[in-house]
């Protein structure tokens, strides 16, 4: 009798396996006859989902390996497999009766002479044990890290990962970018030391001009009060 065959995973599939996932509890799925590499009817758990949603996007983690691989919706099911069911072996042949045989006449003929020994047959060479096909990994987002600076010598740094954005204009100190840029190539660094001694000379004005503001105030209140 032909296997039913499995459902692969639904776009309402995927969408509660994200939704598990998110919420702490990796769904189990299980493997199809179309999976590449691994037993059909194998259990595996869900791990994770690349972006974007094309291809082998959903990596999942077989039952007893430690290994994490990527699968398409075809490759998986939530249909759990039913248990294979054994087969009674049959019954034993019923021996049919034979009639006597006839008296047969014995006439004597020479023996044959004896025949030559065949050669034993050399031993058929192992056959290689089949791998499984290797499970392509899934492929590493790019990572964009951008600085950003104002003229009032204040940066910020944003930090996009594949297709999201996962730290925007948060603030960093400008020795921490300083300190950073140092180690990367000579442009870098002039770029960002021109911008700090740029603001380092804006505030340096500006606490002068607030020192004689403050000296003005301190003669005017002198003046006052004696």
């Amino acid at each position: 009798m032909a296997k039913a065959k499995q459902n692969s995973l639904s776009e309402e599939d995927i969408d509660y396996l994200r939704a598990e996932l998110t919420a702490g509890r990796p769904a189990a799925v299980w493997f199809t006859s179309a999976a590449v590499g691994v037993e059909a009817g194998r259990s595996a758990k869900v791990i994770s989902f690349t972006e974007p949603a094309e291809g082998d996007f959903i990596q999942v983690r077989p039952t007893g390996d430690k290994d994490e691989l990527s699968f398409s919706p075809a490759e998986l099911t939530l249909e759990k497999p039913a248990p294979r069911r054994r087969t009674p072996a049959p019954a034993a042949a019923v021996k049919e009766e034979t009639e006597e045989p006839a008296p047969v006449e014995h006439i004597y003929t020479p023996a044959p002479p004896p025949a030559k020994p065949k050669p034993a047959p050399a031993p058929a060479a192992p056959v290689a044990e089949r791998k499984p096909a290797a499970r392509k990994q899934a492929k590493p987002a790019e990572v964009t890290v951008t600085l950003v600076s104002t003229v009032e010598g204040e940066w910020t740094v944003d930090v996009q990962w594949g297709s999201k954005r996962t730290l925007k204009a948060s603030p960093v100190a400008a020795s921490a970018v300083s300190q950073a840029a140092k180690l990367l190539p000579p442009e870098v660094d002039e770029a960002v030391e021109s911008v700090i001694d740029a603001a380092r000379e804006r505030h340096l004005a500006r606490v002068e001009q607030l020192r004689a503001e403050l000296a003005e105030a301190q003669r005017a209140l002198d003046e006052l009060s004696g």
